[in-house]
């Protein structure tokens, strides 16, 4: 049986298996090594995704993910009194929801590889702009969030997996060190480009590459092709336990 990969998350990891998206990259890359499952649940903050951790990663589960990544944060840190507060969840909380879910993850498995990613920076103006072309003249008059709380909320995070112990991935951070980010990573200010997804990919591949993850160095779940003997095929499949016979 294949490993698996878990992408755990909001919209942005929901999204990731589109068109050029960082999870349909990374099930490329893992192709026939690795079982890429995509966990991602739009609009999701960390105190609803609570409800879904026994049944994504129920604790009698006896082949548990090899790696999961936690990708929440975007939708915690909209403002409270604004036109998403409803997905709002205090800092202090939400460090607390990620520790939960760590801890969760390592009672199913101590050797599983837990990665956070903090929430992506915000384009304010990419954000009015966004709801405009929507709603016209009945868009927000004020962003329902902001850069610099999002910051707030990806120091928290990075805080908890410092606390934990955990590797992470400050994407908040990363992504402000290339100048027009806001064009350039971020679609509708929040939501990423192909540039965007692009850069989540390569920070995931390296963090997994450093925990000995790299798809380079793991196995293919079955012989290449050019391994197969032609003229004796079974000699081939009963090296690898395949016992049952071609129909």
């Amino acid at each position: 049986m294949r490993p698996q990969i878990v992408l755990f998350g909001d919209s942005i990891t929901q999204q990731s298996f589109g068109s050029a998206g960082w999870g349909a990259a990374l099930a490329d890359a893992y192709c026939r090594k690795a079982d890429v499952l995509l966990r991602g649940y739009g609009g999701y903050n960390t105190r609803w995704a609570l409800f879904l951790l026994h049944h994504i990663f129920p604790l009698d589960n006896s082949n548990p993910p090899v790696a999961t990544t936690i990708f929440f944060g975007a939708n915690d840190a909209a403002l409270f009194g604004r036109t998403s507060e409803r997905q709002h969840v205090p800092v202090e909380e939400y460090g607390d929801n990620l520790k939960i879910m760590v801890q969760h993850l390592k009672r199913l498995s101590p050797i599983m590889l837990v990665v956070l990613i903090t929430p992506p920076p915000v384009d304010e103006d990419g954000r009015m702009e966004y709801a405009k072309s929507l709603y016209g003249e009945k868009a927000m008059k004020l962003p329902e969030r902001t850069n610099e709380m999002t910051g707030v909320y990806a120091r928290q995070c990075i805080e908890t997996a410092k606390d934990l112990g955990v590797p992470f991935i400050d994407l908040w951070s990363k992504m402000q060190e290339t100048e027009g980010w806001q064009k350039k990573f971020l679609s509708d200010g929040l939501h990423l480009t192909e540039e965007g997804n692009a850069v989540v990919h390569k920070e995931v591949v390296e963090v997994f590459s450093v925990a000995g993850l790299s798809s380079e160095e793991m196995p293919y779940d079955f012989p290449h092709h050019s391994q197969i003997d032609a003229k004796n095929p079974e000699k081939t499949f009963q090296q690898q336990q395949c016992l049952a016979r071609p129909l």
